[in-house]
């Protein structure tokens, strides 16, 4: 009861805190450029067709991701496994909850989609939650190329690069680990484990992908897809708000943003990604102003992505908005049988009550 109560006040710090930061960064502009007239001029001049191309990648992007899910829960479960527009059904509201709400709810949302789908599978919601993780995992590769040619293309500092070089190396390390331990046979149960134990127990779970080199290399393929696809969305992005930096500078851009992103203090930490945004493109001779307005639009192309398709797939699955906010946490896995029903039940009570 204490934590239902604790919740909402955390909820209204963190958009305080959103507030509080965008204020300072319209203070920032204000002080610096004397008014908001090149951010203006920079929304009034976007060419809208490079914007339609950007946002089609995007969804090219977000196809590819589905594939590799689809490929690490293909090599992850015994049949029958969920069907391939189901794997995107659930992708795509998992899109919708991390770019609406904070604290990356979207990935259990994808489980739970799929997990009311096979409600008398047992184990169901501890073998998903693994692929979440390996399909995480998974993407360390892609990171590490768009590192390494960050490293070599693009302007940034030597201390930067020095930096970068160290990530590679312990991104190398962490999925040669990830590799080792995916070898060892493991039986997914969960019942009486603590939590950090349940978790790798899950996570292991998943990454039995990599006992499959087929399976590995095609999840692995299609994440590098994806990224590159990301990479040059971002770039014809820049394209609509005329500025023509090389493509470097867009690998700089999307690499800022996953960093930015990676822990959510508010919806999408607006505010703070358009500073990190504009800061990095004034090293390529763009202007603060335009960079903080390619920064808004940059993350509105991608939300319209993934805030798109997660209402059309919230819609054929049935959800609410509210029912995304009580679905059922990792924990859920200690009862396999039952967690599809539970889940239900919760987030229709959660419903009832908001």
């Amino acid at each position: 009861m204490a934590a239902m109560e604790r919740l909402p006040s955390s909820r209204l710090l963190r958009v305080l805190a959103g507030i509080l930061f965008l204020a300072a960064v319209a203070a920032l502009l204000w002080w610096r450029h004397g008014s908001f007239a090149a951010i203006g001029r920079a929304f009034s001049a976007v060419r809208w067709d490079w914007v339609v191309v950007a946002i089609a990648l995007n969804l090219v992007s977000v196809i590819a991701r589905v594939l590799a899910w689809a490929t690490v829960i293909h090599s992850a479960m015994e049949p029958p496994r969920p069907r391939f527009l189901l794997v995107f059904s659930a992708f795509g509201v998992g899109l919708f909850a991390n770019a609406v709400l904070p604290g990356r709810i979207g990935e259990l949302a994808r489980v739970a989609v799929l997990t009311r789908k096979m409600p008398r599978r047992k184990g169901a919601w501890a073998t998903l939650v693994g692929t979440v993780f390996a399909h995480r995992v998974f993407d360390i590769v892609p990171v590490l190329l768009l590192i390494l040619y960050v490293v070599l293309t693009a302007s940034i500092p030597t201390s930067a690069r020095a930096s970068m070089l160290a990530v590679i190396a312990f991104g190398v390390v962490l999925f040669a680990f990830a590799f080792v331990t995916a070898r060892r046979p493991t039986v997914v149960s969960v019942e009486g484990l603590g939590p950090v134990r349940r978790l790798l127990a899950m996570g292991r779970s998943g990454l039995g992908v990599m006992r499959s080199p087929a399976g590995a290399a095609g999840a692995i393929l299609f994440q590098i897809g994806g990224w590159t696809c990301q990479i040059f969305a971002v770039y014809t992005a820049m394209r609509a708000f005329g500025i023509h930096s090389p493509l470097p500078a867009a690998g700089v851009v999307l690499l800022l943003m996953n960093v930015v992103t990676i822990f959510p203090f508010w919806p999408g930490n607006v505010g703070l990604l358009q500073v990190a945004i504009a800061s990095a493109l004034v090293g390529y001779g763009v202007s603060y102003g335009v960079g903080v307005a390619y920064g808004f639009g940059l993350q509105a192309i991608e939300a319209s992505v993934g805030i798109g398709v997660g209402l059309l797939f919230l819609a054929r699955e049935g959800l609410s908005f509210a029912m995304l906010r009580v679905m059922p946490t990792a924990d859920r896995a200690e009862l396999p049988g039952k967690d599809a029903t539970d889940g239900e039940e919760r987030a229709a009570e959660g419903a009832a009550t908001s």
